[in-house]
């Protein structure tokens, strides 16, 4: 875990870290929501977003902008730890996903199937069926495992052979928070089709830490900046030389393996370098190194270790408090002892909605999010037979004090419980 000072310092360079602008003094739990965003983020858009110059001209201003977008493609590079391949920026993350899953369908041989989980967000399912049925390919769902909340190469060994053709991975569910091995699913579909073409969301995986793209195997990888300390309305992805060669959308003239387009937004980029500028700084705090990837790597490690932290004080609680595994009321999703869990706990308590709970939780200063039986979240709950679920997601800027009150205000819920029903 952080020491005080080091946690202190982490926190003063985010945005509203321990007060809302609308609401006053509150925990902010709903990071799978969205992360804080970084100070330096907000004061390098604004400066860009007055810039009337664009790339590609002659000038002072214009050079310097395509120098920015070009350090943030290597900073985009050094964040994945992805040396080969473009790197691109579109509208979000679930654009993304839909465009490259498009193009692997439709750029692979004919016949055959696609492979994706029931594990996944809607981005990668919906772009997978659409475009499954308008190939004339089989489209085939893994189901994850309801008890450990998670999929496995297990799990996709039986559904993937010969002949599939496109496989979709979710790093991270945004419901659960499990994780998945990447390297284990992917080696599995590669054993099985050497040529398939591997796509994987990591909207939710990317701000827990530890990427490492060159050791995957896959062909590409997909990260909501909005997730990830930055601004909304942008998101980018990596891509494999031979999926970003497949024909695609692009302009006339312009490279076979170019995949943005219009004019890019020069701000969307420096956001990102500060991002990156950002993990850096954390992890000069834990090696001495001089090369920047592996500064970055060194941040993923605190942040892994800060979250697991603040992840067991959550279930196990305190010296003086005790945590959701001494409240028998409350059900975590995933069980208490979950080896795959990322900064995040979903729960529900069955004699109290889920929508009164984060109500409830609200009133007390701390910020959560309900999980609905939708297209978002359908996936997971209803094989629960859930209809809803309280999503309580930290990040590694939050503190155990946090987590404690938190805790808190849990118990006084549960203890509610009784007058609830009677009512």
């Amino acid at each position: 875990m952080f020491n005080e000072p080091l946690l202190s310092e982490i926190r003063d360079r985010f945005h509203h870290v321990d007060n809302c602008p609308y609401q006053g003094p509150r925990v902010f739990f709903e990071n799978a929501g969205g992360s804080l965003t970084l100070k330096s983020v907000v004061e390098v858009n604004t400066r860009l977003a007055s810039i009337p110059d664009n790339q590609g001209r002659d000038n002072p201003a214009s050079h310097d902008l395509v120098r920015i977008i070009n350090q943030s493609r290597e900073d985009m590079r050094t964040f994945l730890g992805a040396e080969q391949g473009p790197v691109f920026i579109g509208e979000s993350g679930t654009e993304l996903l839909f465009r490259l899953v498009r193009a692997a369908i439709m750029g692979a041989p004919e016949g055959g199937n696609v492979v994706g989980s029931t594990l996944e967000h809607p981005a990668t399912v919906s772009a997978g069926k659409r475009w499954s049925e308008v190939a004339g390919k089989e489209y085939r769902a893994v189901l994850h495992n309801n008890t450990t909340a998670t999929v496995t190469a297990d799990d996709y060994r039986p559904l993937v052979d010969e002949n599939t053709r496109v496989a979709t991975i979710i790093h991270t569910s945004p419901v659960t928070g499990m994780s998945v091995d990447i390297k284990a699913v992917a080696a599995v579909i590669r054993a099985a089709s050497p040529d398939c073409i591997i796509v994987v969301d990591g909207i939710q995986h990317a701000p827990h830490g530890d990427l490492d793209i060159d050791s995957y195997d896959i062909d590409a990888y997909t990260v909501s900046a909005y997730k990830v300390f930055s601004r909304h309305n942008y998101g980018f992805a990596w891509l494999s030389p031979r999926l970003s060669s497949l024909p695609h959308d692009h302009l006339e003239g312009t490279p076979d393996d170019f995949w943005e387009l219009g004019t890019r937004d020069t701000s969307a980029f420096a956001c990102f370098s500060e991002v990156v500028n950002y993990l850096d700084w954390l992890g000069s705090n834990f090696t001495s190194s001089e090369q920047r990837r592996k500064r970055v790597l060194a941040a993923g490690k605190a942040i892994k270790g800060q979250e697991n932290h603040l992840v067991d004080v959550m279930i196990n609680g305190s010296k003086n408090q005790k945590g959701l595994r001494e409240m028998p009321e409350v059900v975590v999703i995933g069980g208490h002892d979950n080896p795959h869990r990322e900064g995040l706990v979903s729960l529900y308590v069955e004699a109290i909605p889920c929508a009164d709970i984060v109500s409830q939780l609200n009133a007390a200063g701390v910020r959560t999010h309900v999980r609905k039986n939708d297209y978002f979240s359908g996936n997971v709950l209803e094989p629960l037979n859930r209809p809803t679920c309280v999503r309580v997601s930290m990040c590694h800027y939050n503190t155990k004090h946090e987590v404690v009150q938190f805790l808190q205000a849990m118990e006084t819920i549960v203890a509610s419980k009784p007058q609830l029903l009677s009512a």
